[in-house]
């Protein structure tokens, strides 16, 4: 129960300065026993913050990407347990220069300049797959995991699959649904996977149809392109560009479900593997 006297809504830095003056005020603060006080206040917090890092939560899809990437990328240098390079043991977590996730990220973006570790060009998808395997690879059974083969992918995705009636890759499919061009530079393998198992809980809000009807009761389904106030643009369902005036309009929804299916109970395991490892390999133009 709060006591009156502190501060709920101070931040721990400011609850450590505060503590600090009131030492001086005291006429404590040379004190040794005082200096210990302080050291103790800012280690707690710090190791309050990394605990905190630590903590999170690591997709499953995440780390078994990650750990594809390592195993191309990172263990010729680093060895296949992370512990080739003396001192550094990454599994273990003995990183001096990264205790936190964004310090790794921040170590694979810029590389350790006196050493070996170099600058790498991830894209963002990767930076979080490598990142989720390293914090995980000392319990990481490969065997465990399903692992994917993106030709298999490719092949259920332009054949059984049917994605290409609606999404566009690398310049060739119909504008009916999003481009798949870069899906695999800009999401997750996470957010591929509960998006095939989910297709309405993730859709992003830009993504959303619509569904316009005129003063003249003329019906008009597409996806929406931009939007302000006054006017919508799209592409309705014969792919043609429309921008439409609002005051013109008798109705205008936004649709929260997606015409996408979910793919729940229509994939395997292994077949699931096989197309978020396809998707991830569409990076664009790089």
């Amino acid at each position: 129960m709060p006591c009156g006297r502190c501060n709920q809504n101070a931040v721990p830095g400011e609850t450590m300065l505060a503590s600090e003056k009131r030492l001086k005020l005291l006429g404590w603060w040379k004190r040794p026993a005082a200096c210990a006080i302080a050291l103790l206040l800012s280690a707690l917090w710090t190791s309050k913050g990394q605990a905190q890092d630590r903590a999170v939560a690591y997709a499953p899809a995440d780390i078994r990407y990650g750990a594809q990437i390592y195993a191309a990328q990172c263990s010729a240098c680093h060895g296949v347990n992370g512990t080739q390079i003396g001192g550094v043991d990454l599994g273990g977590g003995a990183l001096r220069r990264a205790s936190s996730d964004q310090d790794l990220r921040t170590v694979l973006a810029n590389g350790i300049p006196g050493t070996a570790m170099p600058p790498f060009r991830f894209d963002p998808s990767e930076v979080t797959a490598i990142v989720a395997y390293v914090r995980n690879m000392r319990n990481f059974d490969s065997h465990a995991g399903t692992l994917g083969d993106a030709n298999r992918g490719r092949a259920w995705f332009e054949g059984a699959g049917g994605c290409t009636g609606c999404h566009r890759v690398n310049g060739e499919g119909p504008r009916l649904a999003p481009d798949l061009s870069d899906i695999g530079a800009l999401r997750s393998a996470d957010f591929l996977q509960r998006t095939l198992l989910d297709p309405s809980g993730m859709m992003l809000p830009m993504n959303r149809a619509v569904r316009a009807v005129t003063k003249d009761g003329k019906v008009i389904n597409g996806r929406r392109l931009n939007e302000d106030t006054y006017s919508v643009q799209l592409i309705d369902e014969q792919e043609h560009l429309l921008s439409l005036d609002k005051a013109n309009l008798r109705e205008y929804a936004v649709l929260t479900t997606s015409t996408m299916p979910s793919y729940k109970d229509k994939l395997s395991a292994q077949e699931m593997a096989d197309v978020i490892t396809y998707l991830l390999t569409l990076k664009g133009l790089r």
